[in-house]
């Protein structure tokens, strides 16, 4: 049973930490990379982090050291934190004041068609915009003193972590599970009665499908809110979630690690079934003759791309509405509803977790006598797509694997291979992964 962090015992640990961290010599503006499994005193150490100025790089402790040694290079961090014991050691600190509202976004890191993990870079807000991003979270998600929010879902990511957050900084309480499993998360619920959850669509059709096995019912009848996305969630289990925790409680939202562009209330999507949603308050969302969504914001939701400037460039231009960001999604605004029609190019979304071809590519590239490789998705029936290589060459199929397993996580490493004489590309020379 995970252990539940009040809000009042959070706030004294953060003042703690961050106290540590400014005695360590950390300062505003320095970057602090975590990469520990997530724990409720994990999220004190963001809060006080951001809430003293420091930037948090939250990474899958997962990551290979060929994976996370490319990140810590790039963003130059002060601090390193890889030992779960030196979260601990944190608290030790001695307190010091700490801003009312964080001052920073944590900065994620999401891949791309380019096959190089990009930080999203929000640095330092000023007061008011800190105090309007915290306000604009709890006016949409109702976060308040009352709240109990259970994190199923790995807390380096961020929407988990910005549910938590939110929590925390309302005056509620959070209890963070190590691991999504069926069985403790209904025991779990049973026992500490959540009211607030995020979860992607494949924790709903495994605990459905545990529920099932073992003829039972969960009693969901503390929940709130229960908010799910991360990947296209099927109508059946979209119905179910419906049914189980009731169509006032369920939402559905879309965006990515950069933003989030839309909110989705279950009636919404019921009387407007196949959409993600209008645009959150506070944003426009548009298309342009590509059929791309664009999504203008405040300027506190507004980031750039750690030491990519071109990328950035490419990713925002200016709209009657104010600076627009892209993340190269494909959909349509009808009646002021968004609908989705394709994820971004050449994406894959395995259990909720992004997968990016051009990633998993170049870490097998190096394979001797690998002459051609290409990395797809297939449909899979529990994670919704599962990673696929097709490649060329005389290459043992087990040399990628071990190449695979010492350079990427486990959801990034291809679950088949196959041997092929050639791959199907375009005159222009471009796969066509689609015909794998």
């Amino acid at each position: 049973m995970p252990d539940v962090l009040s809000a009042a015992d959070s706030e004294r640990a953060q003042a703690r930490i961050a106290g540590a961290l400014h005695a360590q010599g950390v300062r505003p503006g320095d970057r602090v990379v975590l990469c520990v499994p997530g724990t409720s005193a994990y999220v004190s150490v963001v809060l006080a982090a951001t809430r003293s100025g420091v930037v948090p790089v939250p990474l899958d402790p997962r990551l290979t050291p060929y994976e996370r040694d490319a990140i810590v290079r790039d963003v130059e961090p002060a601090l390193v934190i890889d030992d779960p014991s030196t979260l601990d050691e944190l608290s030790g600190g001695e307190p010091i004041a700490l801003d009312d509202w964080p001052r920073c976004r944590p900065m994620h890191f999401t891949s791309g068609t380019t096959g190089r993990p990009k930080g999203v870079w929000s640095g330092l807000l000023a007061p008011d915009h800190a105090a309007a991003l915290v306000q604009e979270e709890r006016e949409l998600w109702g976060f308040d003193a009352a709240d109990l929010d259970l994190v199923v879902s790995p807390i380096y990511h961020s929407a988990p972590l910005r549910f938590a957050m939110g929590t925390l900084l309302a005056g509620g309480s959070i209890a963070v599970l190590p691991a999504f499993d069926p069985q403790t998360f209904v025991e779990t619920v049973t026992e500490l009665r959540p009211t607030s959850m995020f979860c992607v669509p494949a924790h709903l059709q495994r605990l459905f499908a545990w529920l099932d096995e073992h003829g039972t019912a969960l009693d969901a009848s503390s929940f709130r809110l229960v908010a799910h996305a991360g990947a296209p969630c099927p109508e059946p289990i979209r119905r179910r979630a419906h049914e189980t925790f009731g169509a006032d409680v369920v939402w559905e939202f879309y965006g990515s690690t950069e933003g989030q562009f839309t909110a989705c209330p279950a009636p919404e999507w019921i009387a407007h079934p196949g959409t993600v949603g209008r645009a959150r308050p506070g944003r426009v969302v548009t298309t342009d003759t590509d059929g791309q969504l664009w999504c203008a914001v405040p300027e506190w939701a507004r980031f750039t791309y750690w030491n990519a400037p071109d990328r950035t460039r490419s990713t925002w231009k200016e709209t009657p509405d104010g600076p627009a960001f892209t993340v190269g999604d494909l959909g349509r605004v009808e009646d002021g509803y968004v609908y989705l029609d394709s994820r971004r190019e050449d994406l894959i979304i395995s259990g909720g977790v992004n997968v990016y071809p051009a990633e998993v590519e170049a870490a097998l590239e190096g394979a001797d006598g690998l002459v051609d490789l290409v990395v797809f998705g297939r449909d899979d029936a529990q994670w919704g797509r599962r990673v696929c290589a097709a490649y060329v060459g005389e290459v043992d199929e087990q040399t990628l694997r071990a190449l695979a397993a010492e350079r990427l996580t486990p959801p990034k490493r291809p679950k088949t291979y196959e041997k092929v004489a050639s791959l199907p590309r375009t005159a222009t020379g471009k796969v066509r992964r689609t015909e794998l």
